[in-house]
């Protein structure tokens, strides 16, 4: 099995574009801006996933983030967001790290792989402590933090808050 985490691209393709809206709006905390879009504007779509991994016209309260597809076999499985940096309101809520496995693939541990990638990167950023986020109820993202050596370290507003030490 070949496992990839692959930095959004401008040569990210229809196959790409399928999986984002497979997973839909977003579930369990995590959001998926791109889920309604029509091909014609993905290109416009990685275009501005790229500028805000280079930090380029953020919004407010916004940081710059990377994101990531996992591929197994040369197909895409999930979407990874990994935040270079932590402010007020992800300190409440999303951490450094958000995640969602597409609902056709959940359940073969891929969420667990993808995690272990996107803290591998958030090392190669200098990132020693991360940051992790997911509701009370969502048993299977606790499974996949604890399973990458998050500790839980409180429940405050409805959000688990998990740290990582790399």
């Amino acid at each position: 099995m070949l496992i990839e985490l692959k930095e959004a691209s401008l040569s990210d393709d229809r196959d790409i574009f399928e999986m984002i809206a497979e997973i839909g709006p977003g579930e369990n905390g995590f959001v998926n801006n791109g889920f309604d879009m029509v091909y014609s504007e993905f290109p416009d779509f990685i275009r501005g996933r790229i500028a805000l991994s280079r930090g380029d016209n953020l919004l407010p309260n916004y940081v710059p983030q990377t994101n990531y597809w996992l591929v197994i076999d040369s197909y895409p499985v999930g979407v990874g967001k990994l935040r270079h940096a932590l402010n007020d309101q992800l300190r409440k809520s999303g951490g450094h790290i958000g995640y969602s496995i597409r609902p056709s693939e959940r359940g073969k541990g891929y969420g667990t792989m993808m995690l272990a990638e996107l803290l591998k990167r958030a090392a190669d950023r200098g990132i020693n402590e991360v940051m992790l986020t997911c509701e009370p109820n969502n048993v299977s993202s606790r499974k996949v933090i604890e399973a990458n050596k998050g500790i839980l370290t409180g429940i405050e507003d409805e959000k688990c808050n998990y740290w990582v030490s790399l």
